[in-house]
């Protein structure tokens, strides 16, 4: 870990300042701290002095373990080719709302407070008062109003983030003040406040207006040609936007560097730019210690690009990650990573990290082959396929006996656990898998492979990419081979994250394999592979659009469509009982239609946090769309206490 020279014990302030900082009384009646790093920028009036940086009513954070010491800089790596939410879960997730540190309770976060409506369709959020974009600039009621007008133009955003849209259609924002927001559905929306303070929570806050306008045309009709000819990649003025400001279901500040954020630390090169991704503190980050110490404590944060895991694993061996889980936290490592800890100076963390599945197969229920999508929307065709897969072998095997066999389902551990759910076709029997295939696909050619109703070798090429040390190429070519003994040709496509979900999205693919959320409580949020409700339904990427907007997509067959009703329900359940029956109830109407594959329910993952890395929570709490650690304490990390080499 490399420090910096301004490294210091952080100031103190008193026990009158503190009181008045948790009773949030103005940052002008009171002192605050700075980190050092800051010192001469403000001397020299390049910067504001701490206190007026801040808002006036800025966020005091909970801290773990210890009040911290400024400086250093944080090491992880990142691979290349679609792992930006490497840095996105670590300094991206800035929401209205945000959970606790234990994932207990929802608490205010760039809103001071809010206030629900008696039938829960009516949310106003209060903003802080003062607060300031990375550069500077005032961030106000007027940059969320930016953000729902880039929303709701078809224009720019042709399919809407499903948690903004009720049964009726989309929700609908109003400015009250410059400093309050009103969202309203037109029926009750009970889930909202969690799902705000979930990862996807975020568009809202990440739309600078005074910046992101001057690429939009109704803004900038005079200067908009000028600012695309100067874009090699800009075709036109909504290709010249989303270049600055991301497809609107991922805010890419990742890939551009000058646009401003809330963030606690700014990037200072673009992901995939160079070998290194460095992020630098925000000096107007909004956030305090309880003895009112401007957060974040560590200087900066960087990311080496490497090739491939292995090499990410290299360099936990040697010392030079400071605390990373992605990548590393896979069972076939830990070994390894117990061996070389004295020389990397590591320790290990636990994550809570309990998915409702680790490894899917997900077929294209939108298959554009209409032939091969008629035999996998056949249920006794996937039913047949489970049972060729020895789940068991692939556990001991592929993750070292870590897991348990099952489908995707809440797991155990979990309030809406549902037996038949998660045991339902998990049994390896060749013979009974034959049984339900030959109802689907009885003739075989002279190979021994099924063909398809026109005759030809009916072949399923599946999408994969060696991601989150999940091992799923390898998982697959056991599936592959399972899939041949019961005489289905399965195909294997290795592809990275980025092609896999551009391919995916677009409905072109047969199938792939993933995990996927919903194994706790956050099922209610994330039910994504239980009905095809969000952005990133893969498996009917076309009933998902349609279940956002019935104009748009493919619309499903009836027993689809109930359960998109039937997650209406839930979401306008009154009570917190009528929310967890009407839940049971999907499950149990999921369970009935066997949407995907699931394989492997993991045992929790693991990370590595060097030994003088101090205020990380272990376990990491991880479930569904919660990013991490950036929802908790990434800004309250730092290092002390020991030191090493």
């Amino acid at each position: 870990m490399r420090n910096f020279n301004t490294k210091r014990r952080l100031t103190r302030v008193g026990l009158t300042a503190v009181a008045a900082i948790l009773l949030g009384a103005s940052a002008h009646a009171q002192s605050y701290s700075q980190a050092p790093i800051f010192d001469e920028r403000v001397a020299s009036g390049e910067l504001p002095p701490v206190e007026d940086r801040l808002p006036t009513d800025p966020l005091v954070f909970e801290t773990l373990d210890t009040i911290g010491e400024y400086g250093g800089t944080m090491r992880r790596a990142i691979l290349g080719g679609g792992d930006q939410h490497n840095i996105v879960r670590v300094i991206g997730h800035e929401n209205l709302v945000r959970w606790s540190a234990d994932w207990t309770e929802v608490r205010p976060n760039i809103a001071s407070s809010w206030t629900v409506s008696d039938d829960a369709t009516t949310f106003t959020f209060s903003l802080r008062k003062d607060m300031k974009w990375s550069d500077g600039a005032p961030f106000t009621a007027d940059d969320i109003m930016f953000w729902y007008e880039v929303f709701s133009d078809e224009r720019l955003t042709t399919s809407k983030h499903a948690i903004y849209v009720g049964p009726e259609g989309p929700v609908k924002v109003t400015k009250i003040d410059n400093l309050t927001v009103e969202f309203q559905f037109e029926s009750p929306n009970g889930l909202f406040i969690n799902n705000l303070a979930y990862g996807f929570g975020y568009f809202p806050v990440n739309y600078p207006r005074h910046y992101l306008s001057q690429f939009h045309v109704d803004y900038n009709p005079d200067g908009i040609q000028a600012l695309i000819d100067a874009e090699p990649a800009a075709a036109d003025w909504v290709s010249l936007f989303r270049l600055k400001a991301g497809n609107l279901h991922t805010p890419a500040f990742w890939q551009n560097t000058d646009r401003p954020t809330l963030h606690p630390w700014t990037l200072q090169n673009a992901y995939g730019s160079s070998d290194r991704v460095v992020a630098v503190r925000n000096p107007y980050f909004w956030k305090v210690d309880r003895e009112g110490n401007q957060l974040p404590y560590f200087d900066a944060i960087s990311w080496d690009q490497v090739e491939d895991p292995e090499t990410i694993l290299l360099k936990a061996f040697n010392g030079e990650i400071d605390y990373m889980n992605r990548h590393l936290g896979r069972p076939a490592n830990r070994a390894v990573l117990t061996d070389n800890m004295e020389r990397g100076q590591y320790d290990f963390f636990d994550t809570n990290d309990l998915p409702s599945n680790g490894a899917i197969l997900m077929l294209n229920l939108n298959n554009p082959d209409p032939v091969k999508n008629e035999i996998v929307n056949n249920k006794d065709f996937r039913i047949g396929l489970s049972h060729a897969v020895d789940r068991q072998e692939i556990i001991d095997l592929i993750y070292f006996g870590s897991g348990r066999a099952a489908q995707t389902a809440p797991q155990p551990v979990s309030p809406l656990y549902n037996e038949r759910m998660a045991t339902q076709f998990t049994e390896f029997d060749p013979d009974l898998a034959k049984e339900y295939l030959d109802k689907v696909l009885p003739e075989m050619d002279s190979d021994g492979f099924r063909l398809d109703p026109n005759g030809d070798r009916f072949t399923l090429v599946f999408l994969t990419a060696d991601v989150f040390g999940a091992q799923f190429p390898d998982v697959m070519e056991l599936v592959s081979a399972y899939a041949a003994d019961v005489g289905l040709d399965v195909q294997i496509r290795v592809s990275d994250r980025a092609r896999l979900q551009e391919i995916a999205a677009r409905a072109e693919h047969d199938a792939y394999i993933w995990n996927c959320a919903g194994g706790q409580s956050d099922a209610y949020t994330s039910p994504e592979c239980y009905l095809p409700f969000g952005s990133a339904v893969y498996w009917a990427p076309e009933w998902s659009r349609w279940g956002v907007d019935p104009n748009t997509g493919i619309e499903p067959p009836e027993a689809i469509r109930a359960l998109f009703d039937q997650y209406n329900l839930v979401k306008g359940a009154a009570t917190a009982e009528d929310r967890k029956a009407t839940m049971d109830q999907l499950l149990e109407m999921s369970a009935d239609q066997f949407l995907t594959i699931g394989l492997v329910q993991s045992d929790p993952a693991f990370g590595v946090a060097r030994n003088n890395v101090r205020n990380h929570p272990d376990p990491l709490p991880i479930s569904g769309q919660l990013w991490y650690p950036s929802p908790y304490v990434s800004q309250m990390f730092f290092e002390g206490g020991v030191s090493l080499p």
